[in-house]
């Protein structure tokens, strides 16, 4: 009998293992983060588009997630490992609009949050070139100084002086 229990236990054990594998892949979710952002890359710079539209899916149809002009970021929301956009670039300021295109990129499993610039990755240029991983910069406000005087009550408590 307790030879069975044990046997049971460890296939739950195993079962419950692989759900948490399988969910830990298709389930984990990303805020992808797009730059349009001119990249120096070995020597060589490659320039920002005037404009990208940024489509989620294979399609434009609907509501663009982000349009962005140069020197701009966007971001959107994908559960999984891969993210399918359509991109419509306009090169020049009055330029005409590219057809649509579709893209399909693996995203990093150890990444929280991909940074997936777009002049590298439309020039072709290797994952190293075009994703990094969004780090948010935490600024401190400076402490406020408290005197004896005041005991940080400031002077217009109407006390006056005693």
């Amino acid at each position: 009998m307790k030879k069975r229990n044990f046997i049971f236990l460890g296939l739950l054990i195993l079962i419950l293992a692989a759900i948490g594998g399988v969910m830990m892949v298709i389930g984990r979710g990303h805020t992808v983060y797009f730059d349009n952002k001119s990249l120096d890359y070995e020597g060589k710079t490659y320039d920002a588009p005037y404009k990208v539209e940024i489509y989620l899916g294979d399609n434009a149809d609907g509501d663009a997630i982000a349009r962005l002009y140069d020197n701009e970021r966007g971001s959107a929301t994908q559960i999984g490992q891969k993210i399918t956009i359509t991109l419509i670039v306009t090169q020049e300021k009055g330029g005409d609009e590219g057809e649509p295109t579709v893209y399909t990129i693996d995203l990093p499993y150890s990444m929280d949050g991909p940074v997936i610039n777009l002049p590298a990755y439309l020039a072709g240029l290797p994952e190293e070139a075009y994703l990094s991983e969004f780090i948010p910069v935490v600024t401190e406000e400076p402490d406020e100084e408290i005197t004896d005087d005041d005991l940080g009550l400031g002077d217009d408590m109407g006390l006056g002086d005693f």
